[in-house]
């Protein structure tokens, strides 16, 4: 079952990868939500109506919580709940930056059991099946080796509303920066966790971020040896206030790292 389902969901994404390799450097309309830079294109939308219309067909006894259309009304008992980012990254997608994601997890019994994470322009499928390892185009992927938090190379992202989480989030960065370690922003944190599951980052650490932004990309990291939890070490929920995410190696170092000013946000 946990095979068909992940058949089921990787075909969904590629069809709105599609959607979205169509949009995008296109003339589209463009329209902002709740918060600055929080934006919505058409191809948010219509990449979401192809992933949800396909997965009702496919799997009938399906609810979903998705980005842009919300949550489901009715749950049926045993319901397999999809939780979908039809476009991760629209920032960088209104700008004509290619670094973007679809991003969709299947959760059942409250359990996230499939996760798969489609960047269309390289055409890279990042997905897990939970118990049976994390993969990239069918090839097995694993986190990184690095054992010291001065020798990670690191990602994280800053909330668009602001405040002082994102005032604490621009303080880590530049604590970080100043010493001497590497670290990005892409703008995807669905992308940022796909990159911690293959080596490619070491660390990945956000504040505020939605349960579909991370719950794909929560079962990859964990599947590739890795450990998610979050600022205070606590166990993670994607409906948790923050995520650290880590090949293991480096994460009581990061944590002690992101609470280094006594502030714990959980």
């Amino acid at each position: 079952m946990d095979k068909e389902l992940l058949q089921i969901a990787k075909i969904a994404a590629i069809n709105a990868g599609k959607i979205l390799k169509e949009g995008f450097g296109t003339n589209f309309n463009i329209r902002s939500k709740e918060g600055r830079h929080n934006l919505v294109t058409e191809y948010d939308l219509k990449s979401e109506n192809s992933i949800i219309e396909f997965l009702k067909k496919e799997v009938p006894n399906s609810v979903f919580l998705a980005e842009e259309s919300g949550k489901s009304e009715d749950y049926e008992r045993n319901a397999i709940k999809w939780i979908i980012d039809p476009l991760d990254g629209t920032v960088n997608y209104a700008h004509n930056i290619p670094i973007f994601c679809v991003s969709i997890a299947a959760e059942i019994n409250n359990q996230i059991y499939i996760g798969v994470i489609y960047h269309p322009l390289l055409d890279e499928m990042f997905y897990a099946v939970k118990g049976h390892g994390a993969y990239l185009n069918d090839t097995p992927i694993s986190v990184s080796s690095i054992d010291k938090f001065e020798n990670a190379f690191l990602v994280t992202g800053f909330p668009y509303r602001p405040g002082k989480s994102n005032y604490r989030s621009a303080e880590l960065f530049v604590d970080v920066v100043q010493r001497g370690i590497p670290i990005r922003r892409l703008g995807s944190a669905a992308l940022d966790l796909a990159y911690v599951a293959n080596g490619r980052f070491d660390g990945f650490w956000e504040l505020e971020l939605n349960p579909w932004d991370v719950a794909a990309g929560y079962l990859l990291v964990q599947e590739a040896g890795g450990l998610v939890t979050d600022y205070g070490l606590n166990p993670y929920s994607i409906y948790s206030k923050s995520i650290l995410a880590t090949n293991g190696l480096i994460h009581n170092s990061s944590a002690k790292f992101l609470n280094s000013d006594n502030e714990n946000e959980n």
